[in-house]
């Protein structure tokens, strides 16, 4: 089939770099000085405030916000996968490794030899110190080709908002769906984890009845609790998140959440900025999604002012506890790149991170800003300034010292072209449309605020096993999550189906007029 047509062509490719330019590196003493990113990858999501948050009842009592100082107590030993010499993917085997040159660094333990899939050590260990912990790197070794690594399939990825994470958030449903893998969907069939509330474990879905013996990869919206979350996941969990510009992040956000209060009478984003002690109430419901929306995300405090007593402490706290929380820390503005890095870094093939856009705004919504825009939006977003320039500088010493500059060229060129290739196979009109253009109503993403968020449409040509492998990759966010929800809890959701057509039944919604169906 076509599919397997493409696996087959990603090995003749040729891995010539002459067409590709590899992106500059901000300096973080610099970085007030320059401007939002001329070239930014606008495949983002939408979310959605959860009113109603599910009480554990048989949990204690507790406060649910965690202090920047209370989380910074919730600290692991990171370490993280490599490349593998042979990877056996959902449509084919394919060999990469050979050309990249790196290997693990070796820890004290024992290699591979487990039954558990992954070998990353999580989980507090404020017991230890520092110095103590394994790093979470890859070093170049001339023994490549006598090491494995095993495809890790225990995976906690902290979907940020307006970040791309939508895409990501789509790679990760195809892998675990093709494989077989359980997912810790959102409770009673939510879109998200009841964001914007601190996550609790209970609000996943086979977690309190026990349903569930392991679960294999989380990825849903949610403010992050690490202490929670790994009640959920396995100690060997992989945590990774991505990142994006706060400069254009800020842009993304006063469109698609015109109509939070905030934002909701004023003309402009520079208007706001401007006036923003007129309109930002912190105490009013989706106000959050205004300031330092990453840093709230990342489960710390958000009304941070730039210019107070506490700011560079409270900024060294986050960035601490985020290194030391997650192995791998993406950026959206270097998506492809960003993918390369994950694809090692989870011991993937190539395949496995291909992707379409998904969420991303059409050209006629998006706004162009002015330097001193720009410099408003810095001041007014600074502890996720901060954040953002900390994570921008290691992302590119990652891509440094793990795979190289070159290697990285080579690698981005061939997933480029295979992209091409398969828009090519998959897409009717090979790009994204507008929601007024797409023909299948279960492809059409969810709109939302002032955005067009744009779909796709299938190419009608093509047999139907690659038409079922295309329309994967362009399923929107929403309706694959109540996919999966309805695949994976399947008694569950008929049992739920059967309860509401009872009590339709008892409160007179069915039937004629007049009259009810027997229940027989």
């Amino acid at each position: 089939m076509m599919f397997s047509l493409l696996t087959k062509w990603i090995r003749d490719l040729s891995v010539g770099s002459s067409n590709y330019k590899f992106p500059g590196q901000p300096h973080p003493r610099a970085a007030n000085k320059d401007q939002q990113p001329s070239a930014v990858h606008d495949a983002w999501e939408g979310g959605h405030w959860q009113k109603e948050r599910p009480v554990d009842k048989s949990a204690k009592t507790s406060d649910l916000p965690e202090t920047s100082q209370a989380l910074s107590h919730h600290l692991h030993h990171p370490n993280q996968g490599f490349e593998s010499l042979s990877l056996q993917t959902g449509m084919d085997r394919i060999n990469l490794a050979p050309r990249s040159g790196v290997a693990a660094e070796v820890l004290p333990r024992k290699r591979f030899l487990s039954k558990r899939r992954n070998k990353a050590s999580r989980g507090p260990s404020s017991s230890v110190s520092t110095r103590e912990r394994p790093t979470n790197t890859l070093s170049p070794t001339k023994s490549f080709k006598d090491t494995t690594c095993q495809p890790k399939s225990h995976i906690f990825f902290l979907k940020t908002h307006k970040t791309a994470s939508s895409t990501i958030l789509n790679i990760l449903y195809r892998y675990g769906e093709s494989r077989n893998l359980t997912f810790a969907l959102p409770l009673n069939k939510h879109s998200q984890l009841f964001y914007p509330h601190f996550f609790a474990s209970h609000f996943v879905e086979g977690v309190s009845s026990r349903s569930v013996k392991e679960f294999n990869i989380m990825c849903n919206h949610m403010r992050f609790r690490k202490s929670e979350v790994a009640k959920v996941m396995p100690a060997d969990t992989f945590y990774f998140s991505i990142l994006r510009h706060p400069v254009s992040m800020m842009e993304s956000i006063f469109t698609y959440y015109k109509s939070i209060p905030a934002f909701q009478k004023t003309r402009s984003l520079d208007s706001f900025l401007e006036n923003s002690w007129r309109s930002y109430n912190t105490s009013i419901t989706n106000n959050h999604y205004a300031r330092n929306v990453l840093a709230f995300d990342f489960g710390f405090e958000n009304n941070v002012n730039e210019d107070a007593v506490d700011f560079r402490d409270r900024a060294r706290v986050a960035i601490a506890a985020i290194q030391r929380d997650f192995h791998l820390i993406l950026i959206s503005e270097y998506f492809d790149e960003s993918m390369i890095l994950l694809k090692h870094a989870l011991c993937w093939s190539l395949e496995d991170v291909l992707s379409f856009k998904l969420n991303s705004r059409s050209k006629q919504t998006r706004h162009a800003l002015s330097p001193n825009t720009t410099e408003k939006i810095k001041r007014w977003n600074a502890l996720d300034w901060r954040i953002y320039l900390h994570f921008n500088a290691t992302f590119w010493h990652k891509v440094e010292s793990q795979i190289g500059k070159e290697q990285m060229k080579r690698e981005v060129l061939k997933l480029r072209q295979l992209q091409a290739k398969l828009s090519h196979t998959c897409l009717k009109e090979g790009e994204a449309v507008d929601p007024a253009h797409i023909k299948d109503a279960g492809l059409k993403p969810f709109q939302y605020g002032a955005a067009v968020i744009q779909g796709y449409n299938l190419n009608p040509d093509i047999d139907e096993l690659t038409k079922t492998k295309c329309q994967k990759f362009i399923t929107p966010e929403l309706q694959y999550t109540n996919r999966l929800y309805t695949q994976q809890f399947s008694e569950l959701t008929k049992n739920k189906k059967k309860a509401a057509r009872i009590a339709a039944i008892h409160s007179g919604k069915t039937g004629m007029k007049g009259t009810r169906k027997p229940l027989w």
